[in-house]
């Protein structure tokens, strides 16, 4: 190899590998210092790529575990309040029961009563439940209400054949769906009772003759409200001023819809055979839809001539199942709960409405359901079995939820985890391999230093033959 002084190309030579040394070092640095073995996207372009996309699924995945802890909170809230109504409405059908035994003098009734007015303005409040400032159980937060429903309660321990009318199922001959007779006779008294809006409604006492009907039930009656009664079948008109008319009705068999549920969806008989009806409809003799026509209780009383209860009959005559709540035709205003790190997948959460009025407890006039007489009293005993029911529904409903958002959120963390165990794997330095490379390129860099000093003295030796 010539000596020549210009151009060191050992040095050179030596100077390059100095500098991919220094680059490789410092790679190596920085991996092991960040735990990292893609730092930028210049170490690994796709793999950048695709642990980027990762890391922002983790933290998708961790908001929505966030989101639905927080909606478990909130269903918490609105369960409170619902548990604490159910508790009342025991404590009412309670009272109501105390002020239906002639123990209890009027004065004793008032003093029942003063009660109950207390316990259902707390139903009320219990109604205003928030959470971050929203109510939750006071009607705003429905599900949508397709179908104007009315209030259908409906009675299935009638033995009734499939082509039987109102009029031709006469009250001696009613027989319970095992064939025994509800040993109703002639000479003996019936009263029904039925609470719309928190008003009582009674017919006056109604003697049995041996060719009376279901019908002959509303057909006479020194009431007002009810003596415009007519006798057909479904729901009927009459000359109502205080509230909508009802209607007694027979499905004829298991193949007829009792009517649409609030999805708009046919429903029938509970096991597909006949059954009596019971709906709230409008002086047009169109279902009435929303709470005014709603019924909260239902009663038929039988007693025989002696003025004895006959309790077999009336509780094969009792109205025990509300198939359909009345409801008013409504958007949807359920809550949505994202549960999900894509846009759309969330969990609709409709709330029933849980004051006293939706309940069937009062009317839009704050006047309460009344215990004032025995009969009144009985009647608000039916009226707190159904508020009963549709309070420990969506006591149900509540609770399901819940139990839905516990898994949801398990299933986010676990998701959370797989993908950051994933994102891992593509991105996550192998400390032991990389201090090994870091010692690598440590020596090679301290060699390539000594070696470029080595280079540069060559060109002095240079200097001997210019002496």
């Amino acid at each position: 190899m010539a000596m020549v002084v210009k151009n060191n190309m050992s040095a050179i030579n030596t100077l390059n590998t100095l500098n991919k040394n220094q680059s490789a070092l410092g790679k190596s640095l920085a991996k092991v210092s960040s735990g990292q073995k893609i730092n930028s996207a210049q170490d690994d372009a796709s793999g950048f790529a695709i642990s980027e996309r990762m890391r922002v699924m983790v933290r998708a995945l961790d908001q929505a575990t966030q989101n639905t802890q927080n909606g478990s909170a909130m269903m918490k809230v609105a369960e409170g309040a619902v548990a604490n109504t159910v508790e009342i409405l025991k404590t009412l059908k309670e009272k109501a029961i105390n002020a239906a035994t002639d123990t209890n003098t009027d004065d004793d009734r008032k003093t029942i009563q003063k009660e109950i007015d207390q316990f259902i303005d707390q139903i009320n409040d219990n109604a205003l439940a928030t959470f971050n400032g929203k109510y939750l159980v006071d009607g705003s937060k429905g599900n949508k209400v397709v179908s104007n429903t009315a209030t259908v309660m409906i009675n299935q321990s009638l033995d009734i054949a499939s082509d039987s009318t109102i009029s031709s199922l006469f009250l001696t001959e009613l027989k319970d769906t095992a064939g025994n007779s509800l040993n109703i006779v002639a000479g003996d008294t019936i009263k029904v009772s039925w609470v719309i809006q928190g008003k009582t409604f009674s017919t006056s006492d109604i003697t049995v003759a041996a060719d009376s009907n279901l019908a002959s039930i509303f057909g006479s009656s020194a009431n007002d409200d009810l003596a415009t009664k007519s006798a057909l079948d479904g729901p009927n008109a009459g000359g109502f001023t205080e509230h909508p008319p009802v209607g007694l009705s027979i499905v004829s068999d298991g193949t007829v819809s009792i009517g649409k549920n609030s999805s708009g969806v046919d429903v029938y008989t509970p096991n597909g055979k006949s059954a009596l009806t019971f709906t709230g409809c409008t002086e047009t003799n169109n279902i009435e839809g929303g709470l005014s026509g709603q019924i909260s209780g239902f009663t038929i009383t039988v007693t025989d001539q002696y003025g004895n209860a006959k309790k077999s009959a009336n509780e094969r005559l009792e109205f025990k199942t509300e198939i359909f709540a009345a409801n008013k035709q409504d958007a949807d205003q359920s809550l949505k709960i994202h549960v999900g790190a894509a846009a759309g997948q969330t969990i609709s959460i409709g709330l029933l409405d849980m004051r006293a009025e939706a309940l069937g407890l009062q009317n839009a006039k704050a006047e309460t359901i009344k215990v004032s007489t025995p009969e009144k009293a009985n009647a608000a005993i039916a009226a707190f079995d159904s508020a009963l029911q549709k309070a420990l529904d969506q006591a149900t409903t509540i609770g399901a939820i819940e139990a839905r958002l516990e898994y949801t959120a398990n299933n986010l963390t676990t998701s959370s985890e797989n993908v950051q165990a994933a994102e891992s794997t593509i991105r996550d330095a192998d400390m032991a391999k990389e201090m090994t490379n870091y010692t690598k390129n440590n020596v090679l860099l301290q060699a390539a230093q000594s070696m470029l000093a080595q280079a540069n003295q060559n060109s002095s030796a240079v200097l001997s033959l210019l002496q």
